[in-house]
């Protein structure tokens, strides 16, 4: 399971990229996008960003999977958004936007989930490794907000 210190560089590397291309290399892992989310901290009450990938984006919902690479726990950022859900989200080489977060139902996760595994099937491996289940996330934009960064 990644720690803490490993979740950290590895977003911090994969930003460097971003900016060191330009936004030509980052911008997709494992054929997904990439996608900036900032979270309120539900502790500190500051800004916090991560790097994620999203294997679902329809229309304007956009579906990301707080696996943490099948850790038994929830990554901090699942933790900050589930505590209030006014997020901003954003891809490489646009504003944010500010969006609402939500864990999808079970219905919803039923439908969701084989077609995140579709996306990339190391979340399947993920759950495997974990006894919770890992939240599907669905973030949408939130009314009467134009494109913003945070």
């Amino acid at each position: 399971m990644p720690s803490n210190l490993m979740l950290k560089a590895m977003n911090t590397a994969h930003r460097a990229l971003l900016a060191v291309t330009g936004g030509r290399l980052g911008d997709s892992f494992f054929g997904m996008p990439s996608v900036e989310l900032t979270t309120t901290g539900r502790k500190s009450g500051e800004r916090r960003s991560v790097m994620l990938t999203a294997p679902i984006i329809e229309n304007d919902t956009v579906v990301v999977v707080a696996s943490r690479g099948g850790d038994p726990i929830h990554p901090a950022w699942y933790l900050n958004l589930r505590d209030d859900p006014r997020v901003w989200l954003a891809r490489p080489g646009e504003p944010a936007r500010e969006m609402t977060a939500r864990t999808a139902t079970p219905e919803e996760r039923a439908e969701l989930w084989p077609r995140v595994v579709a996306a990339y099937r190391g979340y399947g491996d993920y759950q495997k490794r974990t006894d919770r289940e890992i939240p599907l996330v669905l973030l949408t934009p939130r009314e009467g907000t134009e494109k913003q960064a945070p």
